[in-house]
């Protein structure tokens, strides 16, 4: 559901180093490039769709030693305030997530099926010490 057109913002940028540690990593399908925050905690992302979407799953690859062991999903339509949709506990690991009801190869966390236009993708719990997040890819899935 990700797209050129999908307006996307973060918490932070280490270093505010755009160029080699900025947002567009998360969506570039490289395994060289990441999003790497800087350091407080609660790090967040935002995706502001083009159009209403239908959220299905979430595809998250974060660094080991530098993932959030408890995300908040928030989503809303246009024009509303955002509202709590679920919470996530991803594993402190390199791997892209695993959905054990799938049992796919791809990780992916099975949300409830929401209808939005803003998703808000908040990372509660750091496993760094300094509240650090390192994302290399970051996928939404549904229908449009």
């Amino acid at each position: 559901l990700i797209c050129a057109e999908t307006a996307t913002r973060v918490s932070s940028v280490l270093n505010r180093d755009v160029k080699q540690f900025g947002k567009k990593h998360m969506f570039d399908a490289s395994e060289e490039t990441c999003w790497n925050s800087d350091q407080g905690t609660c790090q967040w992302v935002t995706l502001d769709f083009p159009r209403t979407v239908k959220v299905s799953q979430l595809h998250i690859q974060f660094q080991g030693g530098f993932s959030s062991q408890l995300c908040t999903l928030e989503g809303c339509r246009a024009g509303e305030e955002l509202v709590r949709i679920s919470e996530l506990f991803p594993a402190d690991t390199n791997a892209m997530q695993i959905s054990f009801a799938l049992q796919t190869p791809f990780a992916a966390f099975q949300v409830e099926e929401t209808v939005l236009d803003k998703l808000k993708i908040t990372f509660e719990k750091s496993s760094d010490f300094f509240g650090r997040i390192v994302v290399y890819h970051l996928g939404v899935l549904g229908e449009r």
